[in-house]
């Protein structure tokens, strides 16, 4: 089997960089160690290879990631030294081959314009490394009738070159058109998978920065990050401003002499207002700079949301400039690559792909593949999830990400007018997404009366009721409660108590469960662990501990870890007594007796239960120890100080805490996490709400 495979653009402007996005997140999902490779590149900062660098962990210098740059491969080929350019870049892809179990070829750009390669180029050298092609084919403006007999053609000038298609791929169809033209392909193609993408806005937008490199322009103002935004227009500014006003759009790029101190304020506090559209950034010809007394008034409307670019061109030459420049994905917007694998994961068939490659999933889960687990389980079945910190940046830019990646249907609580306003500050794109303010909706009488119902035998009235539902935690509490929405995340800016203590007392527990507990899902560089209790029960009984036991393992398993349970001491086996580890033992007998099939041990010690070596001298006939994937703390103390202590000596990334044992999910987030910490944990409560179960479930 071959170890790499081969995504080639048929035409200019294909996308294929999108489908090699997609191919490395579904490879590294599925075959362990995954490498990039470009035969031919403009220079090293390529963005690509900087894209998968970064996202993949590449730890590989940008100079073994590709065969030759775009000057040595003109050289060659003007010397009419064509097979020592294939030597070349063959033998640079070999030494890259050997250290890693796949590699993604990402095929030349036709924008290099060499004579002689392109798309014979790419055919020949996926020849020589003898591995699969994926030809991408751009289906802007083409009809079904035109696509298949473009897709036809390549399929069989790849296969007269000797090359075997894996599958096509035809990117860019109309949205609307992208159902029936799958059909009419599938059809017509038979003898070839071909999967059709939809477009999508973002990925055809060049941001602000991207435009600032192309021009080479100085960044005047306003912040790194508004670097992201994406230019859906660019808007000359050669009216006045009223005028100019009123041809403003969303997403538009100002292109304007740095003397116009009216179209600066003017566009400076559009932005900032709810009644116009979203400014991307401006730039500023000619070479000029605002007057000192107009930079003095922009200093003090604090800190602008969007940046300034100053360039010494005129305003009609930038302005070719600006329309000429094309997007790229890159490490460092993380919106487009959330668009592109979105559009990739609802298109493109995962599973079938994995076996006409011929993939083996790997015993051991790596980070990598679980959170991409994560993401497609959760998509299988989107889910209503609510984020109660609704006016949180990490909050936001989350629900950003997970609205672009179709992962699950999201409404946020707060003042709608207050987070708008956070929204377009930002830079973000969410439309139509739902907004609640808890203290004004008609939903807060129809919660304060379940409120009620819920909680009268403990001595609230109807006006205590009323009052806690304008809590945020307790109205989105409620919101779950009631089923108007699935799960609920939250805990960014509010603490582990105020987040999960209204569940515990409105939700409760769920059937056979008598306790609620919790894990942490503990990434680790080459596995998942799973860790519990840290945050819950202070100091469980040994009938707590044994149920604890058993909903950890069901975590383990729901997300795809196989559980081997260590039921944790200071002793291993029956080297040790006291209180503490007798209680664990007891523990050991109650969860053996009520999960039978359930691999468990203890009392056993920590480095027993995760090294081999030591689990051979202190318990050689377990079949946890020195394997174990979930260990259960004998009390909170320990699991949190321990969960902790890995965590930061590590660099291990903490999910967590996961609820177990609630009838519906609320989860609790850290108020140290990060925007990836928030998607993972968003689509961990989908998943539960969905009632997913991963395949062989143990308990």
């Amino acid at each position: 089997m071959s170890k790499s495979l081969y995504v080639a653009g048929a035409a200019p402007r294909s996308g294929k960089s999108i489908v090699s996005l997609g191919f490395m997140e579904l490879l590294s999902a599925s075959a362990g160690r995954v490498g990039f490779f470009r035969p031919v590149v403009v220079d090293q900062n390529d963005p690509a290879i900087a894209l998968m660098s970064a996202r993949y962990d590449l730890r590989e210098p940008p100079e073994a990631l590709f065969g030759c740059t775009e000057a040595e491969a003109r050289d060659l080929v003007a010397d009419g030294e064509e097979e020592e350019l294939i030597t070349r870049v063959l033998g640079r892809f070999r030494a890259l081959e050997e250290r890693f179990d796949q590699v993604v070829v990402e095929g030349t750009d036709f924008s290099i314009s060499i004579p002689g390669l392109e798309f014979d180029f790419n055919a020949e050298l996926a020849r020589h490394l003898g591995c699969p092609v994926v030809p991408v084919l751009s289906g802007a403006q083409r009809s079904s009738a035109e696509l298949a007999d473009q897709v036809r053609v390549v399929v069989s000038s790849l296969a007269d070159r000797g090359c075997d298609v894996l599958a096509a791929v035809v990117n860019r169809v109309a949205r609307r058109q992208r159902d029936a033209i799958a059909l009419d392909l599938k059809a017509a193609v038979a003898s070839t998978p071909v999967y059709v993408l939809p477009e999508h806005p973002i990925l055809d937008m060049p941001t602000v920065g991207e435009v600032a490199t192309a021009l080479g322009a100085e960044r005047l103002g306003g912040p790194a990050d508004a670097l992201n935004r994406e230019i859906a227009h660019f808007k000359v500014a050669a009216m006045e401003l009223p005028h100019f006003l009123d041809h403003l759009e969303e997403g538009s790029l100002v292109i304007a002499p740095g003397d116009r101190a009216d179209i600066i304020l003017g566009c400076l506090v559009a932005d900032r207002s709810l009644a116009y559209p979203q400014v991307a950034g401006m730039v500023l010809t000619g070479g000029l700079l605002p007057e000192p007394q107009i930079r003095r008034l922009i200093d003090g409307l604090g800190n602008i949301s969007i940046t300034m670019l100053g360039v010494a061109g005129d305003t009609f030459s930038t302005a070719m400039a600006v329309g000429a420049v094309e997007s790229h994905l890159g490490p460092d917007n993380p919106r487009k690559v959330a668009a592109a694998l979105g559009v990739l994961e609802g298109h493109i068939d995962g599973p079938e792909l994995c076996d006409r490659i011929n993939l083996k999933r790997p015993a051991r889960v790596t980070p990598l593949q679980f959170e991409y687990e994560l993401i497609q389980r959760a998509k299988r079945r989107r889910m209503h999830i609510v984020l109660p910190e609704g006016n949180e940046e990490r909050v936001l830019r989350a629900a950003e990400i997970l609205r672009l990646r179709e992962v699950a249907d999201l409404t946020l609580l707060g003042e709608p007018a207050r987070i708008r306003r956070r929204i377009a500050t930002l830079g973000l794109r969410l439309p139509d997404l739902p907004i609640i303010d808890p203290a004004r909706s008609p939903l807060r009488e129809r919660y304060a009366e379940a409120l009620y119902m819920a909680r009268r035998h403990k001595g609230i009235t109807h006006q205590m009721a009323w009052d806690m539902v304008e809590d945020l935690s307790y109205f989105g509490t409620m919101m779950v409660h009631t089923g108007d929405a699935d799960g609920m995340v939250s805990g960014a800016v509010h603490t582990t108590q105020h987040t999960i203590r209204p569940a515990f007392q409105v939700i409760r527990t769920a059937p056979g469960h008598n306790l609620i507990s919790s894990v942490f899902l503990m990434s680790l560089p080459d596995r998942v662990l799973v860790y519990g209790d840290c945050a819950v029960n202070p100091d469980p009984s040994a009938e707590e501990l044994a149920e604890i036991a058993i909903s950890s393992a069901r975590t383990a398993a729901r997300f795809g870890i196989e559980p081997r349970v260590a039921m944790l001491s200071y002793s291993t086996g029956s080297s040790g007594e006291g209180a503490a580890v007798e209680k664990v033992r007891s523990a050991v007998r109650i969860a053996r007796a009520r999960a039978p099939d359930l691999k468990l041990d203890g009392p056993i010690q920590y480095d027993a239960a995760v090294d081999v070596a030591v689990a051979r001298t202190k318990l050689p006939e377990s079949e946890v120890a020195g394997r174990a994937t979930v260990f259960i703390f004998p009390d909170l103390n320990t699991g949190n100080n321990t969960y902790k202590a890995v965590q930061r000596t590590s660099g291990a990334v903490a999910i967590g805490p996961i609820l177990q044992g609630l009838n519906k999910p609320v989860n609790d987030l850290s108020r140290g996490c990060t925007v990836a910490d928030i998607v993972n944990t968003v689509a961990i409560t989908a998943i539960q709400a969905a009632g997913d179960q991963s395949v062989g479930e143990t308990p």
